[in-house]
């Protein structure tokens, strides 16, 4: 039976960035066989009613979080481990949209550490270079074990090999990797939609986005055996 769970879904309510609702990203997350489904719209948690009701709906366990995007470059999905700590996070997102305003959350890693109590980081970095280092040293020294770096695939040359290398990165720090899928849609065919809403939110066209589309395909769910076989070479990244 897979193990895996998907801890890195992002929903419509990530205005101009996810193309499914809630309730068509659990109902997907059904047919495809997950037990259970990590919720993590950018800089808020505005989805977690409607994914309460998907949850409800089709019997797949909503993990409720959120991805910020800190200042720095770095990006974070975190995760409360009690009511303590989700009280916790929806006072630093409060403390970031109050800085942004409407549609933005700006947030430095001082403010991170400042709520980490009772908080599960997960890292999601691009390259294995010196900034993921340094700030895997510094999830480490704030979150101890509840620190993790997300690997995912992007679909571009030495793939693998960029993951094996930040895997190594991790385990340097004395820290474990998750695999991720980077859920953008539920299905293959919302991919055009999510293609024009990437176009609104660069205010270009379909035919001059080019580069500017989301750079990572794939970005639709996938079921738990495929997602396995993909990380087959990570096994410690599919239980964590």
């Amino acid at each position: 039976m897979a193990t895996y769970v998907e801890l890195q879904v992002t929903s419509h309510f990530s205005f101009l960035r996810g193309a499914s609702s809630p309730e068509e990203l659990f109902s997907a997350a059904a047919l495809l066989g997950h037990s259970a489904l990590g919720l993590t719209d950018w800089g808020g948690v505005p989805g977690i009613v409607r994914g309460w009701r998907g949850q409800k709906a089709t019997g797949v366990r909503m993990i409720a979080g959120a991805r910020v995007d800190l200042t720095d470059g770095r990006a974070l999905l975190l995760y409360p481990t009690d009511r303590a700590a989700w009280s916790r996070l929806t006072r630093l997102l409060s403390v970031g949209k109050a800085r942004g305003g409407k549609g933005c959350c700006i947030l430095d890693w001082c403010d991170v550490v400042a709520h980490a109590e009772g908080l599960i980081a997960i890292l999601v970095p691009d390259l294995p270079d010196d900034n993921t280092a340094a700030h895997l040293a510094e999830l480490r020294e704030t979150f101890d074990a509840r620190g993790y770096l997300a690997l995912s695939l992007r679909r571009r040359p030495d793939d693998v090999e960029r993951l094996v290398q930040l895997d190594a990165l991790a385990r340097d720090a004395g820290m474990r990797s998750v695999a991720t899928g980077d859920v953008l849609y539920h299905t293959p065919e919302a991919r055009p939609l999510q293609d024009v809403m990437t176009a609104i939110r660069e205010k270009t066209t379909i035919d001059a986005l080019g580069f500017r589309r989301e750079r990572f395909m794939d970005r639709n769910l996938r079921s738990p055996v495929e997602m396995e076989r993909r990380f087959a070479a990570f096994p410690d990244a599919i239980q964590a």
